[in-house]
């Protein structure tokens, strides 16, 4: 079966709207990373990336930042009541249109401006944490509005574009941008920590599907994946190994066209991502952390031996259970039909009958004792 999350991560126009979902216990960062650093010389894609939290650095290379593909607006610096913040919402919009883009790249606390003519072809708007555009707001319904209208206008581009924003749950955003009212498609994506489908395994006996039914597994994962702290207690309480693992468990929801699934255009599956040199996408049984969840261990009980440990010897040599066989057991008939009266020299397969041999003591009258009686 193939996988659903490289096709979730490819730009389409069917699926304008992408949302990355991270946790405590779990960051969908690399993810981020491989969206920002996987356009070349050789793709038309071009990403426009605003940094509200996370430096430029940590999606790419200073190579990477000087391609013509990628344009990053660095403003981790503007705080509310601490700097001169211009308008977020008017530069925010201005540099996805299809006219020109503005270029603030920080690289060493040196900023560069340059603006220059975007070529047309497919585009990416990425913010970082809308957690934190969120707080410089001050206002929900300001910032979900805010990017509603960059969703409307990166729909608006002749060519296939998409948005892409980063949050940090529990956060009062996602309820609202997962809402049919704010895009009818939408492509999410949940990072959880493998440690979680161990337990699940191990605790609940509900190895992910194929090994269990997808009914039975979502009934139990979902709840529990919702309740973050289950999470939390698993990687950072005792016992855990803490966050940082190179590989994740992706949940890939997928609403709208692409969605193949039979309720009402929805799509729900499991699936890994692999933090090895050439990471990416892969399936949940390729993942090293979740090998035993796959690999059925073969318990050997040791079931102590009675004869053992004896001051006699309760065991038989060969010869002598040769001669135990042997020996005919008087109630053992195995089947051997006996002779029932009126047919003695008759061979066939009687049933069952009782064969009863009078005593001399036995008192046998032949006639009725209750002939006297007028019934």
């Amino acid at each position: 079966m193939s996988l659903l999350l490289p096709s979730a991560l490819a730009i389409s126009r069917s699926q304008p709207f992408l949302l990355l979902q991270s946790s405590t216990a779990q960051s969908c960062l690399p993810i981020l990373r491989h969206i920002v650093s996987r356009p070349g010389a050789n793709t038309q894609e071009h990403i426009v990336v605003f940094c509200f939290l996370y430096a430029p650095s940590s999606f790419t290379s200073k190579a990477q930042l000087e391609s013509e593909n990628i344009r990053v607006y660095d403003w981790t610096g503007r705080i509310p009541g601490y700097s001169e913040c211009p308008d977020t919402r008017a530069e925010l919009l201005q540099a996805i249109r299809a006219g020109e883009f503005a270029t603030f790249v920080c690289l060493k606390r040196r900023d560069s401006c340059n603006r220059s003519t975007a070529p047309p072809g497919p585009l990416s708007v990425i913010v970082d944490s809308v957690d934190t555009l969120f707080s410089d707001l001050g206002s929900l319904a300001n910032t979900e509005q805010l990017l509603s209208e960059v969703l409307a206008t990166t729909r608006g581009r002749n060519d296939a574009s998409r948005l892409i924003v980063h949050a940090l749950a529990p956060s009062p955003l996602i309820p609202l941008l997962t809402q049919t009212r704010f895009s009818p498609t939408l492509t999410h994506l949940t990072a959880h920590p493998p440690v979680l489908v161990a337990h699940l395994a191990t605790a609940y006996l509900t190895p992910p599907p194929p090994l269990s039914s997808p009914e039975k597994f979502w009934r139990v994962f979902l709840p529990i994946a919702e309740r973050h702290y289950e999470s939390e207690r698993l990687v950072f309480g005792a016992g855990g190994e803490g966050c940082g693992g190179k590989e994740l468990v992706v949940e890939v929801l997928v609403r709208g066209p692409d969605a193949s699934a039979r309720r009402r255009g929805l799509e729900r599956v499991l699936e890994g991502w692999s933090g090895d040199k050439n990471g990416g996408p892969c399936a949940l049984k390729d993942l090293e952390s979740l090998k035993s969840v796959w690999t059925r261990k073969v318990v050997e009980e040791n079931v102590p031996d009675p004869t053992q440990n004896l001051s006699f010897n309760l065991n038989l040599t060969p010869e002598q259970q040769q001669s135990r066989a042997k020996v005919p057991l008087p109630y053992a008939h195995e089947g051997l039909n006996f002779p029932v009266p009126g047919q003695a020299h008759e061979h066939r397969n009687n049933p069952a009958a009782i064969l009863y041999d009078p005593d001399s003591a036995d008192d046998i009258d032949d006639d009725d004792p209750d002939e006297d009686l007028d019934i």
